[in-house]
């Protein structure tokens, strides 16, 4: 079991709640009424994919962690560069399988957040503009992993697949700055980005007629996000950027369960909201950024 704890720790499982967090937010979106179809393979794509993902960024990211972390599973010697690499690999092509076994559609959504995991942790996180972007669309294809489950749905709500991309690009943004420091224009901006998100969540809501459901949650992700990032700002050290990282993170969560209120789907929202005690939990045992 120690031997496997290397291994569990690369995948960052405080964050891998919120990658199902986010297919669950998707079923709502797309009206799923959870009979019928497997839709336990869209959830157990997003594992994979998300999974995949982080251990691969912590391959390709081996040589400076040796320097600025070395303490990660990697450089310290506890998971060899060879056996993470292989690990990282596998559950890709776990995640993509899943999505094909479910749809043809979820497949091909699958693959391209592959590829583009594959993007980002290889070159785009070294740019400034296109590693917010990058990673928000990976977050934006796993929402659309989720609204797969009917494909018609994604003829409709297709765009909603461009607010986490503007939410995540925010907090990769805050996340370029966690090491050394970073500038109060970027978590400025960061900020207005949070802002937007709210925005739209609330107009959505209110278009479907559950404005007030939505609001309470929509309130408290607000109340989540804003403080850390408010800290940040009046002190943009290291620490601080840190857990305005991590609260952006861990708070995907409360914003898809603002997503299932916002479709009326209010008995998921509650099976969302508690994946959270858990992720923070996860979050005190295991690193999140």
């Amino acid at each position: 079991m120690a031997a496997l704890k290397p291994y569990l720790q690369l995948t960052r499982p405080a964050n891998l709640l919120t990658a199902l967090a986010d297919i669950l937010a998707g079923l709502a979106i797309a009206g799923f009424a959870f009979s019928g179809e497997p839709y336990v393979y869209l959830l157990l794509a997003t594992l994979g994919l998300y999974g995949g993902g982080v251990v691969l960024n912590d391959v390709f990211d081996a040589e400076l962690d040796a320097v600025e972390r070395p303490e990660r599973p990697i450089p310290s010697g506890r998971v060899s560069l060879r056996g993470a690499t292989i690990f990282g690999g596998t559950l890709l092509a776990f995640g993509i399988m899943s999505a094909r076994f479910f749809s043809l559609t979820s497949g091909l959504i699958a693959l391209g957040i592959a590829v583009l995991v594959l993007l980002y942790d290889r070159n785009a996180k070294h740019s400034k503009l296109w590693g917010p972007i990058v990673m928000g669309m990976c977050r934006g294809g796993n929402l659309l992993l989720g609204i797969s489950v009917l494909p018609a749905a994604l003829s409709s709500y297709w765009w909603l697949g461009v607010v986490p991309v503007v939410y995540i690009g925010a907090i990769t943004m805050i996340s370029q700055d966690e090491v050394h420091g970073g500038k109060r224009r970027t978590l400025y901006l960061a900020g207005l980005f949070y802002a937007v998100v709210h925005l739209v969540q609330l107009g959505v809501a209110y278009r479907q007629e559950n404005f007030l459901l939505a609001l309470p949650l929509v309130g408290l992700h607000l109340f989540l996000v804003a403080r850390p990032l408010r800290a940040a700002i009046q002190n943009p050290v290291g620490p601080l950027i840190g857990k305005a990282v991590k609260a952006g993170v861990l708070s995907l969560i409360v914003m898809d369960a603002a997503w299932c209120v916002a479709f009326g789907q209010w008995p998921l929202a509650l099976v969302v909201l508690l994946l959270l005690p858990f992720s923070i939990y996860l979050a005190k045992i295991f690193a999140v950024t």
